[in-house]
């Protein structure tokens, strides 16, 4: 039975709520990283990650527009996409906190752009930071990708507001 819709628009439309609806989808988590204009390496966790095309290869995630790292990512050449896996959760909370230096503790290469890898993830996409469009309360990064590559490791999943561990 399906319960009773909530509008989407209007004055008893309640964000708390939406949120709690969106929660029910899982998403994989992903850190995006890219240089500042300095060379210093930026990144943050991010769930909004998604593939557009297969042909040609271009992936899209999103940033609030009130993140510090906005400009810096609206102004890089390039960007990675690293996808977390299972035994990376600390890293996923260590891009998420409000701390100076979040690549403490990281192993990390230079891809496309200077971009870092995080080492031990399942999977990166190193992308030419193609476009970027208005989305509301947050900025939505096109990104065309360039180079990928991928391990045999479980992911690191994010559901109902908790992180969960899939086992093959």
């Amino acid at each position: 039975m399906i319960p009773p819709l909530e509008p989407a628009r209007g004055a008893t439309f309640d964000t708390r709520e939406y949120r709690h609806a969106l929660g029910r989808f899982a998403t994989g988590i992903t850190i995006v990283t890219a240089r500042d204009a300095a060379g210093r390496p930026i990144g943050l966790t991010v769930n909004s990650f998604n593939s557009v095309s297969l042909d040609p290869p271009l992936i899209v995630w999103s940033l609030a527009q009130h993140s510090p790292t906005r400009a810096t990512f609206e102004q890089c050449s390039h960007f990675a996409v690293n996808v977390l896996a299972h035994d990376q959760e600390w890293l996923s909370r260590q891009f998420a906190a409000k701390i100076a230096d979040r690549f403490a503790g990281v192993d990390c290469v230079d891809g496309a752009g200077g971009a870092p890898l995080i080492q031990g993830c399942c999977a990166w996409f190193e992308c030419h930071n193609q476009a970027q469009y208005p989305g509301g309360d947050h900025v939505v990064f096109l990104g065309r990708v360039e180079r990928y590559a991928r391990r045999d490791a479980p992911p690191l999943v994010y559901h109902g507001g908790r992180y969960h561990h899939l086992m093959d």
